[in-house]
């Protein structure tokens, strides 16, 4: 692949690695420290004159030091004349932030951020001509950006995993742990050809959930809940609860994006789980050490075949169903 260079940020450097030996790449020299007074400094220590230009960070660990070091990262190949250059991140910074909040009074709700549109506009201004990132919380944040944003789905590696780790899965059913998620897992059970059901629930404040009404027969069953990220895990420890004593006879939980923060492994260890199957575009490593139910998909293959293909000026469309991992 002639006129690529590959960089990868600090944030996930396992995942860019992974990425760089599917394509049979050497990742880029790139320097990155802070100054005594924490401001981020970036080297690149090759050249990128008309080279097509990809770094490779994630939306995780230390976001606004990561954020930051990607915009700083974006700037310096922009100006060094490369060609184009394309941020790849496979979780999206403040992607939940994408709209006003409801809560509360009108004044509260008239003066909220969407950060979201702010971090596309910073990667725009920054100098980044193309993003390719993964299951976004919300897929209207692509109309954030003036410039093309592919947004990959780990549907295919999800449904590879299904099939090669549940023996049962003829007799599964797909359950969204809300209302929210519901195009996502009808188009899972779709292609297993399998039911699926979904979690109502009522919060009374963010990360905290009042109640939850199951929508959907899962008795007898193995019920797999599917959702694009988990962060406290409050939502999907108590979605199993409710799963087990409607029946269940199993539940695992599968999520793209598997930020465990706070309780969340604790909750975990605690809860009915199988297991519970995350994605590599967050690091688990520690994590696994801590909760031994945390199993991780490789999703390399997709950013490097999304890679590939935008380098070769190919659709990326085509990866949304049909990548052999």
């Amino acid at each position: 692949m002639p006129n690529i260079v590959l960089f990868s940020g600090s944030s996930h450097h396992d995942l860019s690695q992974r990425v760089a030996d599917r394509l049979g790449l050497e990742l880029g020299k790139v320097v990155t420290k802070k100054f005594s007074n924490q401001e981020t400094s970036v080297e690149i220590g090759e050249s990128v004159r008309g080279e097509d230009v990809y770094i490779i960070q994630s939306g995780c660990g230390e976001i606004n030091d990561n954020l930051m070091e990607l915009l700083i990262m974006i700037n310096a190949c922009k100006i060094a004349s490369s060609s184009r250059v394309t941020a790849v991140i496979p979780c999206f910074p403040y992607a939940r932030q994408d709209k006003k909040d409801k809560k509360g009074s009108v004044e509260r709700w008239s003066r909220a951020p969407i950060s979201a549109k702010l971090v596309a506009n910073m990667l725009s201004v920054a100098g980044a001509d193309h993003i390719i990132t993964m299951d976004l919380h919300a897929s209207q944040i692509q109309g954030f950006f003036d410039i093309p944003v592919d947004n990959l789905y780990a549907e295919p590696a999800v449904l590879q995993w299904i099939k090669e780790n549940i023996v049962e899965w003829r007799n599964c059913i797909i359950v969204s742990p809300d209302a929210g998620g519901a195009k996502r897992v009808t188009s899972i059970a779709d292609r297993l050809n399998v039911e699926f059901a979904l979690i109502h629930k009522e919060r009374k404040k963010a990360n905290e959930v009042d109640r939850m009404v199951l929508v959907g027969d899962v008795k007898d069953r193995v019920a797999i809940l599917v959702d694009d990220m988990a962060d406290t895990c409050g939502t999907i420890c108590h979605a199993a609860d409710k799963l087990v004593s409607a029946g269940a006879t199993k539940v695992y939980a599968i999520l793209t994006h598997g930020i465990f923060s706070g309780p969340a492994l604790s909750r975990i260890n605690n809860a009915s789980f199988e297991a519970v199957v995350v994605t590599n575009t967050i690091p688990q490593e520690e994590k696994m050490k801590h909760c031994p139910k945390i199993q991780f998909i490789d999703i390399s293959m997709i950013l490097a075949e999304a890679i590939r293909r935008t380098h070769n000026g190919e659709s990326v469309s085509y990866l949304f169903s049909h990548v052999p991992l």
